[in-house]
């Protein structure tokens, strides 16, 4: 037993340092892509848009609550059901656009995957092509924090993959 462990003591370590590493920084590289920020710019001016169109109905079910509390005493009680009604129909609606645009498959989950997926998945396919040109056994992405520590700047090949996609 003491053989077998000593045997892998010695042998893990020689079987590891023949592995090659690399990592990029997909952060970097999708900022350095016009296509991106293009996407990016894009995204935000449609994000903005639906914002404004979600905060124009919360701020008019705001204005017909508040007209109510107000006016409550004097209306009749039909009159009470309909604006009350009202209140409830408009902020229906709202939480209806909310989740229409952005709920878990909403208009604005589905234009991100319309607008950068592709370029994401051009990015991706680089990434795998030098790790298969440069012989790496693994290229870890230091932009999504998978608790990288230390990395050292002659292993960072995100240069590589912007000069592939061209940039």
């Amino acid at each position: 037993m003491q053989r077998l462990i000593l045997l892998l003591l010695f042998t893990i370590p020689l079987s590891l340092s023949a592995q090659r590493f690399a990592y990029v920084d997909t952060r970097y590289i999708l900022n350095n892509i016009p296509a991106y920020e293009s996407a990016q710019e894009q995204l935000k001016i449609i994000l903005d848009e639906w914002q404004a169109e979600i905060t124009a109905l919360n701020d008019e079910v705001n204005r017909l609550v508040k007209l109510y509390e107000v006016e409550k005493i004097l209306l009749s009680e039909d009159l009470r059901k309909k604006r009350e009604e009202e209140i409830e129909e408009k902020t229906a609606e709202a939480r209806q656009k909310q989740e229409k645009y952005f709920g878990k498959n909403g208009d604005f989950f589905k234009k991100r995957q319309e607008l950068i997926q592709p370029i994401q998945e051009q990015v991706f396919k680089a990434i795998k092509e030098i790790g298969v040109e440069g012989n790496f056994a693994l290229i870890i992405d230091v932009a999504s924090g998978l608790g990288v520590v230390y990395n050292d700047p002659k292993f960072d090949k995100s240069d590589d993959v912007l000069k592939k996609l061209g940039y």
